[in-house]
Parts: C-alpha cells; structure tokens; sequence
C-alpha cells in the first residue's frame, strides 16, 4: 500500500463502513432535492387542482435539464478528482475543482437567459395544452431564476463528498428543501399565491443551499484552492464533460422521454375516454413519485463514486469490485421495498397530490402499476453507468445511460401505441427496463473480468 493509500480512508478502510458513511448522506441529498418538485406537486395538487400538477408536470423538464448541466459538471469534477487523489496528484486535482466552479458559473447564467428568452417556445414543445400554459408560464418564469443555483449547489456537493465531507454535501442539500416545505404551504394557502408561490419558496429554498455549498471552497480538507486555479480552459472543460457525460445524459434523456411522453399521452388520451388531462397530470405524478425511489439509487451511485474512483486509481481493484457489488445488494433491497409500494398502494400514494374523479384513479392506478413494474432492475443500470464514469471510461458509462431512455423506451413509446393505443404508452415502461437491464449485464460482466486480469498481471 503507497503512503497516499496510508493517508486516505478510501484507500484502506472496509468497504461497508465507506459505503454506509458516503452513501447514506448522499442518498439523503438526493431524497431532498427530489423533494423540492414533490412538494411542490402535493401543495400544488391540494391548492390548486390538476391543472396546476400538470402544470408543474410540463415544467419539469426544465428542471432535468438544469440538473443535467449539474450532474456534467458536479460529476465529472468529482470524479476526476478523486481519480488525481488516488494516483497522489493534488495540485492537478485542485485546478479540476477551481475549472469545475468556474464551469458551474457559467453554464448556470447562460441556462437561465435560454429559458427565460425561449419559455414559451419550449413549454410548448414539452406538452402544455390551452388551460395548462398560463399555470405553467406562471411557474417556470420564477424558477427559472433559481436554476444557477441549484447548479453549483449540486455539483459543489458532489465535489464535497469527493473531498470526504458526505455529511457536509447532505446539509447543502437539507436546508433548502427544509425552507422550501415551510414556506410553500404559507405562499399558497394563507398567501393564496398558487403555482407562483409554490416556486418563490423553491428558489429561496434554493438560495439558503447554494450559500451554503459555496462556502465549502474555503473547506477543502484534501486540497487547498489558489487564485491560479480558478480559470476555465477547454481541456479542462472538456475532460470533466466526457466523465460527467453519462450521468449527465441520462438526465437528458429523462427530459427527451418526458416531452415524447407528454405528447403522445395528450395526442392518444384525446382519442380515448380519459381526455388529454388526465393522462398528462396522472404521469407527472407517477414520474415524479418514481423519482423519489431514483433518487436513493442514484445517491447510492453517487456515494460509491469517491470509493470507486479512488481505488480504481490506486490499482487496488479488488475493492473496486467489492464496493459495486455491495451498491447493487442495497439497491436491490430498495428497488424490493419501492415495486411492493407501487404494487400494492397506488391510489393511496396518488392521493397525496390532491383528489380527482373515478376515471383519473382508474388511468393513473394501472398506470403506476405497470409503467412501473420492471423497477426492480431499474437501478443495475443507473448504478453501472455511473460506475464507468467512476473508473475513467465514458464512453461505456455514456452508452448504458443511454439505453433505458433513448435506445429503447422512445421508440417504444411511438411505437406501441400505433397499434394499442395509450396502453402502448403504458407497456412501453418495463419492456424498456428489461432490455436495459439485460445490455447493462454484459457490459458489466466483461469490465469485472477485465479487472481481475489486470489484477493478476500486477500481482
């Protein structure tokens, strides 16, 4: 074991204690931030109707974009940190951490100008009908402001848990969305402020994080940031986006598969008996409740990162193995505990987010149980594409977050319901799942053996 190993915990410290301690507070992160839209669509859904939880619904796109930018920054800094922190090159990874905040700057300000210039062009591109734009215009108008710092809010807290402070990445994370669920009930209820005040308390929410996550740039315990290092150049830029590509992708992906998904519901829900409403607010429930079972497995992913990232680096392959095999036992786990939910109290969880007629329950009921059913599998391929960007290999990483969302589900979704109509919509979710689930399989069982023949060659 060289000295670098010796200083840092990731290095020798027993796998399970490293996972519990990263992954836990990261799961908690995530929970949190998938918040901010939870409780906006169930204060939302008992102030306003269904129109504003569709409203919210083809908003939310906006917010996986916003995300995406994040996760390509946030991810691909951390994860070429804490690769230079294995391999003992800390200045190298101090000038990844000063281009990654400067990158997060950037794109953050740009993002919001985009989407304020061009609301209405892309609102109505995600889906929003006649009666749902004046809610939704209403809403993003405001969030949108928000979006810069929930983009240095979630790339800095990937960046803090890289550096070995999980707790301190849980915290950023913690306070908005804390202020967030205060605030919204008493902008829309006593205030009778409606989807505008719903996103007022998200971006103050938002604002008590990002102050927070800044102030880590002062508390980086495995580096010390200079002036020198806060410049952004198009090397560096470009290798943080290749390692933060697949996560950041995935995300893009989500958004492209929730415009498909919210015009074919609006184009085959008016051929039916549901109308285009109800098929457009009951997903954007569905998805969003789904999100909150994502958002552990993702924080997961995200705090096997630094362990995976670290040993990979240092050669210690062995525990590279054993850290991913351990994410996918506890994602199993969840995924076990989140089919069981969806399964067996769909309307229970759908009558959270307000109340609707008989035909609405019907729709979104059989809608949760088999749009969802495949979720089991869901998070072998989530957990496995961001493992490749933990080891340096994107590409890989980049192709299995693609094959979920964009390879399989979009065209299934165009396709099945030419012949069955807006059940097609509803099938097209876990026949997707399957066949990433089977193409995530060998692409990970041929890394394991690589792995183990590059173990025996340095052995």
């Amino acid at each position: 074991m060289n000295e670098q190993n010796r200083e840092n915990p990731l290095g020798y410290e027993k796998i399970s204690k490293l996972l519990r301690g990263f992954a836990i507070p990261s799961v908690i992160a995530m929970l949190v931030s998938s918040l901010y839209n939870i409780v906006d669509q169930i204060f939302i859904g008992q102030g306003v109707g269904y129109l504003g939880n569709a409203a919210t619904n083809v908003a939310y796109p906006l917010t996986t974009i916003c995300l995406a930018i994040a996760l390509l920054i946030g991810i691909g800094s951390a994860s070429r940190f804490s690769l230079y922190l294995g391999g003992g090159k800390k200045d190298k990874a101090a000038k990844v951490v000063g281009n990654g905040i400067c990158m997060m700057f950037f794109f953050g300000i740009l993002y919001t100008v985009l989407v304020e210039v061009f609301l209405i062009p892309m609102l109505t591109a995600f889906g929003a009908t006649a009666e749902v734009m004046p809610y939704a215009v209403s809403y993003t108008r405001i969030t949108a402001v928000g979006m810069p710092l929930l983009i240095v809010t979630n790339a800095m807290s990937n960046l803090a848990r890289a550096d070995g402070s999980p707790k301190y990445s849980m915290t950023c994370m913690l306070v908005g969305a804390v202020i967030n669920t205060i605030l919204d009930p008493i902008f829309i209820f006593v205030f009778h402020m409606g989807v505008a005040g719903a996103a007022i308390a998200t971006v103050i929410g938002q604002f008590f994080s990002f102050l927070l996550a800044l102030s880590y740039i002062r508390r980086f315990q495995n580096i010390r940031l200079e002036r020198s290092h806060f410049r952004m150049s198009l090397e560096e830029c470009t290798a943080t986006a290749s390692l933060g590509m697949s996560n950041s992708l995935n995300q893009v992906a989500i958004t492209l598969v929730q415009i498909v998904l919210n015009n074919s519901l609006t184009y085959y829900g008016a051929q039916s008996k549901y109308g285009m409403e109800i098929p457009l607010a009951a997903c954007g429930i569905v998805m969003k409740t789904n999100a909150i079972l994502l958002a552990v497995i993702i924080g997961i992913s995200q705090g096997c990162q630094p362990i995976i990232g670290f040993n990979y680096g240092a050669g210690q392959y062995s525990r590279v193995r054993q850290t991913y095999r351990l994410a996918i036992q506890w994602d199993l786990v969840i995924s076990v505990i989140g089919f069981c939910m969806f399964q067996f109290f769909p309307r229970q969880i759908l009558s959270l987010f307000g109340s609707g007629d008989e035909l609405y329950y019907e729709f979104a009921i059989r809608f949760m149980r088999i749009f969802l059913f495949m979720v089991l599998v869901n998070g072998v391929q989530l957990i496995s594409s961001n493992f490749f960007a933990a080891i340096g290999k994107p590409i890989k990483g980049l192709l299995l977050s693609m094959t979920r969302q964009v390879i399989f589900l979009i065209p299934l979704i165009l396709i099945l319901p030419l012949f069955l109509g807006i059940e097609g919509i509803v099938f097209a979710g876990p026949a997707a799942d399957l066949a990433a689930f089977i193409v995530t399989t060998a692409f990970i069982s041929g890394e394991m053996s690589h792995m183990k023949a590059l173990e025996k060659a340095g052995a």
